[in-house]
């Protein structure tokens, strides 16, 4: 049995067929009356594109490369950069060990700097794995979907930001409640 998943976004409806098997136990008879098993099993299946042609296939396979490159760039540049702050932090630490600090407020402000530092670290690294599970889902071929919703994202969105693994409307949504889990916990 067949049935059809419809999303609509923006007033289009995307439309993915969906392979549905349901699979039943053998009926048990009590005199007269067939009664079936409480249980069954339902399998259901990822949705099968239909087929490509060469052309489809080798435009889709060019480009996975263009974004399998594109990432691996991203990815570089961002290990550059961690790079970078962590041999300036290093030498900044080993500085700041030879000279001691003249009064308190400049201790808060070597402080607030190494702690700004760290967070940008965190901040690039977060960026790194992001762009690690794209590279997977690229793999994988899930790369482009809505890890939410399932919906293909917007090409534009990929533009912008290539390891998104979410849609502009479900993005905005997990947005909007982390912010109000932050006022949550500032109350």
């Amino acid at each position: 049995m067949a049935t059809k998943i419809q999303a609509k976004k923006k007033g289009e409806a995307k439309t993915k067929s969906v392979d549905v098997m349901v699979k039943k136990s053998q009926p048990t008879t009590t005199g007269a009356a067939v009664v079936p098993k409480a249980t069954s099993e339902v399998e259901i299946a990822v949705p099968v594109r239909p087929k490509e042609t060469a052309k489809e296939r080798e435009a889709r396979e060019q480009r996975q490369e263009v974004l399998h490159k594109m990432l691996i760039s991203k990815r570089q540049e961002i290990i550059r950069e961690i790079e970078e702050s962590l041999g300036q932090s290093l030498t900044e630490d080993q500085q700041r060990r030879l000279e001691s600090a003249r009064d308190v407020g400049d201790q808060a402000l070597m402080d607030l700097e190494r702690e700004l530092g760290i967070s940008l670290m965190e901040m690039r690294n977060r960026r790194r794995q992001s762009i690690d599970e794209a590279l997977t889902r690229l793999h994988d071929g899930t790369y482009g979907m809505c890890a939410e919703c399932g919906i293909e994202i917007s090409e534009k969105r990929l533009q912008v930001v290539p390891f998104a693994k979410l849609c502009v409307e479900c993005q905005s949504r997990a947005e909007l409640l982390e912010k109000i889990e932050r006022e949550e916990d500032r109350d």
